[in-house]
């Protein structure tokens, strides 16, 4: 269940520029003629850079490119305007820090409210089965652990950086939902300090053979990894991945998948979702319904958000729909539980047991709607 489209990549800004101090500086719009204001001025020549420290009252700063920021009243900044040896005069404006957007999802589900409590998922382990995490990512960086691939990033140094990192935008997309880091920029996750583990099953196509998902499941399994986040699917069983699953389940990995994309219908859900060891995950829409996309069916344990879900991508952040941004909810939901202590089994009958009923058919939302907080034992 691997969506792929092609969004716009935008770059983080990171830095941020000082109000301007002092109650006697003003906006330079609003000024008065023998108001202060602070200003960037560009020279073309030596004597343009002079005549701007001459209408100065103060030097703020000088760079070692030809500008230098200065307070002055604003009958002199209309003086400097006019002398052909400089280039540009500019109000000394701001920038801020892009703030941090708490997708709908996770207000939806409640793991604000965990958050508020204290509730990060820190000690977890949450493993995601995809197309890799990008390693350079600001919002996921400080909860990358260690990864493994199976299969190979194809890009240039500044793509691959780590053998499992993204090639493709899915993984990274479904990392953050499960566990982007609390920090005040792009995105958070239903956990924000629980350890990501990207395990590269699927290739720059979001692609993956039968084989090479279930040595991903196995390894987590090895690893002694809490939650398997599996975002991935096809409508035909592989035994391989059923013992696969099997072997992590038994050993206390939590296996989360994806429901599959191939709605409306009423028995589809896809592998390895549909196999008993893996907890099924529908998709739905801002106002509950059941996203038009989403597989149903008998194997269907919960439900969460997954209609046009914003969160993390390699170089920046975009929205992509699917049970594929549904059941990294329910990963990041499990590592919070895990990090309290529950065993896989504990955590997965308690995730459904406190799950929301909202209403949709049981084959459509299983036991109901993720809400995070009431697994913890929180009031919403």
């Amino acid at each position: 269940m691997s969506e792929n489209p092609t969004p716009s990549r935008r770059s983080v800004l990171k830095a941020t520029v000082g109000a301007v101090a002092g109650n006697a500086v003003v906006g330079l719009a609003a000024a008065d003629p023998d108001e202060t204001v602070e200003v960037n001025v560009g020279f073309a020549a030596d004597s343009g850079r002079a005549a701007a420290i001459e209408a100065a009252s103060e030097v703020v700063r000088e760079f070692a490119f030809d500008a230098l920021t200065i307070r002055a009243a604003k009958r002199s900044i209309d003086g400097l305007r006019r002398n052909p040896n400089v280039r540009y005069v500019e109000e000394n404006g701001t920038m801020h820090a892009l703030a941090q957007t708490t997708p709908w999802g996770i207000d939806r589900v409640d793991a604000d409210v965990a958050h508020s409590n204290g509730e990060t998922g820190a000690g977890a382990d949450i493993a995601i089965l995809d197309t890799g995490i990008d390693s350079d990512h600001p919002d996921l960086q400080a909860n990358l652990g260690s990864g493994t691939a199976f299969v190979e990033c194809k890009g240039g140094p500044s793509i691959c950086r780590e053998p499992w990192d993204d090639d493709n935008e899915h993984g990274t997309h479904c990392a953050g939902t499960a566990d982007a880091v609390d920090n005040s920029e792009g995105v958070v996750g239903v956990s924000t300090e629980a350890t990501l583990h990207a395990v590269k099953v699927l290739d720059k196509r979001g692609s993956g053979s039968f084989s090479d998902i279930a040595a991903g499941i196995e390894y987590v399994a090895d690893q002694g990894w809490d939650v398997a986040s599996l975002s991935l699917g096809a409508s035909s069983g592989s035994q391989t991945l059923k013992d696969a699953g099997q072997y992590a389940y038994n050993n206390g990995v939590l296996l989360v998948a994806a429901a599959g994309n191939d709605g409306p219908c009423t028995d589809c859900v896809g592998y390895p979702a549909a196999y008993e060891e893996f907890v099924a995950v529908s998709a739905t829409s801002e106002d509950d319904s059941l996203a038009s996309f989403s597989s149903t069916g008998p194997e269907v344990e919960i439900a969460a958000p997954g209609e046009d879900v914003y969160s993390t991508i390699p170089g920046g952040y975009d929205t992509l729909s699917g049970t594929s941004m549904a059941c990294p909810h329910v990963s990041g939901a499990g590592g919070q539980l895990m990090a309290n202590g529950y065993t896989n089994t504990e955590a997965r009958q308690q995730l459904t047991d406190t799950a929301e009923d909202i209403g949709l058919a049981d084959n459509e939302q299983g036991s109901g709607l993720l809400d995070v907080a009431a697994a913890l034992g929180l009031s919403s």
